[in-house]
């Protein structure tokens, strides 16, 4: 299944037209599509298929891949285009150049070419490995490359409090959509390539998704190299650069740029999940002084809410419920919610698994933050400095006053798991992964992020 490049750019010129996020390219709207509930809004985006392989068929014995090809083909069913098969390698290895040179002039996207026998029968006496065929191989075409012009360079301030400089470039139309914009990552990358305002630079998509700037064609006359600031661009802070770090930080805690993406973290899915705060919500709230942390949340009221922009009662009142739902959430989800560096969801359900409290978080030693078992030394002393931070002890009394629970309470219904260690990686037939991992603890057993000497099972 694929989404051709007109129907693709009909679809993202609608989604911006209705004022929805756009697609970034056909792959992802692609598989977007397919996991669509709704079959009407599938049929409608126009997607596309090639069909590669016969899986069963009675009356015809097909003994190659370019038979079944030519067979499909007769029965009016979509194939590839262009296909061949060679008696020398030479010859296989010429037309994948040739397809090669044909990308940009193709109606949909492509990534590489596939060379494979063509005989079922030497396919069959091949075999296959668990992970890939032995009678296939995958040839990537290097991602499309273009030149353009680097017109400035911006520098925001994320979640921690870290200064990322992101290239604006005139648009340049790569692997099917256009682009203006990549991360630079941090100074040292920077001064690596001495970029400038007006620099002629190369630019692609790595792995034909994440926009990326490669080197300089041409550096700008009598323009300097660009430097990071030394102070913060939102609160205008000193920036810092800490011990191992690549990055310069902003350590103001209070810094207006942190507090729009603490809250909007605060309240995302995989945190405390407080449907109907996105940015927009959380940058109106902050606006307006209604809020300056996370737990100005749980004293927001209906006559508040209805201030702000396309509010009604209902959607304030949709708001208000959910942040009440919220404060059940839980030790681990709250102390992921929380934005404390280097600490993600699963090493925060690790503390809480281990501390069960956060009073007992709160009061261990950075010793005793390294026990639960895969946290390292670099979380255990973020947590710390997290709770030894001026703020956080207010910040966590407050929220408690409003209600929000502080314990692990993860609901044990046997022990029959107990004393084993789990890793849940891949795709399960039924469940989720955090399902499954669920289901362990609550039987007694223990989920680790990754296989050790103390891993019973891989799932």
């Amino acid at each position: 299944m694929y989404l051709p490049r007109d129907a693709f750019e009909r679809l993202t010129a609608e989604q911006l037209e209705q004022g929805r996020q756009p697609f970034k390219n056909p792959r992802n709207a692609a598989a977007g599509s397919l996991r669509q509930k709704d079959a009407g809004v599938v049929a409608q985006r126009g997607l596309s298929l090639f069909v590669f392989n016969v899986q069963q068929v009675q009356g015809r014995q097909l003994t190659a891949h370019a038979q079944a090809l030519n067979y499909l083909k007769e029965c009016g069913l979509p194939v590839l285009p262009f296909y061949d098969s060679f008696d020398q390698i030479d010859e296989a290895l010429a037309e994948i150049e040739r397809i090669g040179t044909l990308r940009t002039q193709l109606p949909f996207d492509i990534d590489g070419a596939v060379v494979k026998l063509d005989s079922f029968e030497q396919r069959a006496q091949l075999g296959s490995t668990a992970k890939f065929p032995r009678w296939a191989v995958a040839f990537k075409y290097p991602p499309e490359e273009k030149q353009t012009v680097l017109t400035a360079i911006e520098v925001s301030v994320g979640r921690t409090g870290v200064l990322t400089p992101t290239a604006v470039f005139q648009p340049v139309l790569l692997a099917g959509t256009t682009v203006s914009r990549a991360v630079l990552h941090n100074d040292d990358f920077i001064q690596s390539m001495q970029l400038r305002t007006g620099d002629v630079i190369r630019v692609r998509k790595a792995g034909d998704i994440i926009p990326e700037v490669v080197g300089v064609v041409q550096h700008a006359q009598n323009v300097p190299v660009f430097t990071m600031p030394h102070t913060c661009p939102s609160c205008g802070e000193p920036a810092v650069r800490l011990p191992d770090e690549a990055a310069l930080r902003c350590m103001n805690a209070e810094c207006p740029a942190q507090a729009l993406r603490n809250l909007i973290h605060f309240g995302s899915r995989g945190a405390m999940d407080i449907e109907g705060l996105g940015e927009a919500v959380a940058a109106q709230l902050l606006d307006k002084g209604l809020v300056s942390n996370a737990a100005d949340l749980y004293c927001l009221t209906l006559q508040q809410l209805m201030t702000l922009d396309k509010f009604k009662e209902k959607s304030a009142q949709n708001l208000l419920s959910a942040i009440e739902r919220s404060k059940d959430s839980g030790l681990d989800k709250l102390l992921f919610a929380l934005g404390i560096r280097n600490i993600g969801a699963r090493a925060a359900l690790q503390l809480a698994q281990h501390f069960h409290t956060m009073q007992a978080i709160e009061q261990a030693t950075e010793e005793q933050l390294c026990e639960p078992e895969g946290f390292g030394e670099i979380m255990a002393k973020s947590a710390a400095e997290f709770f030894a931070r001026a703020g956080t002890a207010d910040l966590l009394r407050r929220l408690r006053a409003a209600g929000v629970r502080m314990e692990y309470a993860h609901a044990v219904q046997s022990n029959v798991l107990a004393g084993t260690t789990w890793v849940v990686t891949g795709t399960l037939p039924t469940l989720s992964r955090a399902q499954a991992q669920s289901l362990i603890e609550q039987h007694g057993g223990r989920v680790s992020a990754s296989v050790s000497k103390k891993t019973s099972f891989l799932l």
